[in-house]
């Protein structure tokens, strides 16, 4: 039942997928930068519109292979859309939970995803059969109880956020599953596990800063609806939060911390 309700809660809609597009590889994983190789087969879960996963494509070359899986449909459809023409790069529609592959990918590589899951570790296990022996699992993921902003946006804004994770925390979902990952992993049985710090920082100075700092607006514009539907929140309240945090962003904003980590192992029997 938990598993059905965060799937739900995590389906994404409105402005929020205009974060998935502005995703690179390149800014955005950058772990994942270090580790791939030309001719590499990678499984990228959870992939979005594809923006990382075409990186991925990219960086392995054609003579790589790279699957991006996502199970929603629409987000599916998108990347299709934009990346076809690029050479071993398909889109599925998948289910964490249930992956169709056995021992076929060099890296399985999972962002931004786990923390959606009330079942991380069904998932982690999952995974495991779908990477080679010798293969490699790379999962990045937050910390939200951890977020700094600077200066503290408005208290409507603060008042949302603790309530959007009282939220996820209702549907099973783990807010500060970052610093877990390490111990999941030795659960499942992955060996050589590396910790990385991956976290993103947002400065003024940055060319894309309203953009990216513009993801807790988002949050609110996107995810309130849903809040607002299981009881949570208003729609006076997380409209008030989306429009004071903007008047922040443009007038007193000038850091964002989000607490992130890069987690891998190595697949030995």
């Amino acid at each position: 039942m938990e598993i059905n309700i965060a799937q739900n809660r995590a389906e994404l809609s409105g402005k929020l997928t205009n974060v998935l597009d502005s995703r690179t590889l390149q800014k955005s994983h950058k772990r994942l930068v270090e580790i791939l190789t030309a001719g590499m087969t990678v499984l990228d879960i959870g992939c979005g519109t594809g923006a990382i996963t075409r990186g991925i494509a990219e960086k392995v070359g054609p003579s790589g292979r790279v699957v991006g899986i996502d199970n929603n449909s629409d987000l599916i459809e998108k990347a299709r859309q934009s990346y076809a023409g690029i050479p071993g790069l398909t889109f599925e529609i998948g289910d964490i939970y249930n992956l169709n592959y056995e021992s076929q990918f060099d890296i399985v590589n999972s962002s931004r995803v786990l923390i959606w899951l009330s079942d991380p570790l069904k998932a982690l296990a999952a995974i495991k059969s779908a990477v080679k022996i010798g293969g490699r699992i790379l999962i990045a993921d937050y910390n939200h109880e951890k977020i700094t902003w600077d200066p503290q946006p408005p208290s409507s804004m603060l008042s949302f956020y603790s309530t959007y994770l009282k939220w996820r925390f209702d549907a099973g979902m783990d807010n500060s599953i970052a610093d877990h990952l390490k111990e999941m992993f030795q659960q499942v049985g992955f060996k050589e596990i590396l910790v990385t710090p991956q976290h993103e920082v947002i400065k003024r100075s940055d060319l894309d800063f309203k953009t990216r700092i513009g993801i807790w607006a988002d949050t609110a514009s996107s995810r309130g609806p849903q809040m607002e539907r299981d009881g949570f929140i208003t729609e006076k309240e997380y409209r008030k939060a989306e429009k004071e945090y903007r008047e922040w962003m443009i007038r007193d904003a000038q850091y964002l911390k989000m607490y992130m980590l890069a987690v891998e192992g190595v697949k030995l029997s």
